[in-house]
């Protein structure tokens, strides 16, 4: 058993290292999180942008860090210690958070898991004060191909295999709809009520070992941990697949200013 804590724990250090952490850069380039501001990070994960926004926005800011895995915000507190009273987070549903007011929202790679993404996203516009920034970064149609793919391969032995084929057809893509190219993800953004949108694609292919490949379909929720590990590993060694499309879609708008008062009447 401890073998295989230190391997689950070697397996999450390095997708944080080769998969997260530079996708969470790549949004924070574009958030540009600032001294004493008060952030929202929506499915914060583990903390890859959480625990930097934190040390950029100072001890006289604030980031709430909320996500709905208990499993993962304990992975973040303890990454994060207790050095940066300023991180304060949360396990709960960020479509449901009360609070408003946030210089900054932004949430990473989060807004396909709300059980409604319209409304969700909705909900976290909302959450920015009036000329607040939010960014939200989503998987580029395409990303993560070609491991959809082989989930969804045909087993070359279908009579053995009929019950694991019936539970691989049709594997889902990571990608929301209406987020095809950077054009349309910035249209249904202002479509949810955000102003001033602009989106960009950032296009990247990480190097995989069939061992990190496996782990991104698990962690990306394309596979299920009781999926065939083996039978996808073959399909992949024999497609010679060793690389994997991580493109994501960043785009930064605004929630729209209170109208100035009008004179006196």
């Amino acid at each position: 058993m401890g073998d295989d804590t230190d391997r689950d724990a070697s397996a999450v250090a390095r997708l944080e290292e080769e998969l997260w952490d530079p996708i969470a850069r790549a949004s924070m380039l574009r958030s540009s999180p600032r001294f004493d501001e008060r952030v929202l990070d929506a499915a914060a994960g583990d903390g890859s942008t959480a625990i930097p926004t934190a040390e950029l926005v100072g001890p006289g800011g604030i980031v709430d860090a909320i996500d709905p895995s208990e499993a993962a915000i304990a992975r973040l507190r303890e990454r994060a210690g207790d050095r940066m009273p300023q991180l304060r987070t949360h396990v709960g549903d960020p479509t449901t958070w009360p609070y408003t007011g946030y210089d900054l929202v932004q949430c990473v790679l989060g807004v396909s898991r709300f059980a409604d993404v319209e409304e969700g996203t909705e909900h976290l516009v909302q959450c920015a004060r009036p000329g607040g920034r939010v960014v939200i970064t989503v998987w580029a149609h395409g990303a993560l191909e070609p491991l959809a793919d082989l989930l969804d391969a045909k087993p070359a032995t279908a009579d053995a295999d009929a019950d694991a084929d019936a539970s691989r057809t049709g594997v889902p893509g990571p990608a929301i709809e209406h987020a095809e190219t950077a054009g349309t993800f910035a249209h249904w953004l202002a479509e949810r009520g955000l102003v001033d949108v602009r989106a960009e694609t950032v296009s990247r292919h990480l190097d995989v070992t069939p061992d990190l490949a496996w782990e991104i379909a698990t962690h990306t929720g394309l596979a299920a941990r009781s999926d065939d590990r083996d039978r996808f590993v073959a399909d992949l060694e024999a497609s010679d697949v060793s690389s994997v499309d991580v493109t994501v879609l960043i785009a930064v708008g605004h929630r729209p200013s209170e109208p100035a008062p009008g004179p006196d009447r």
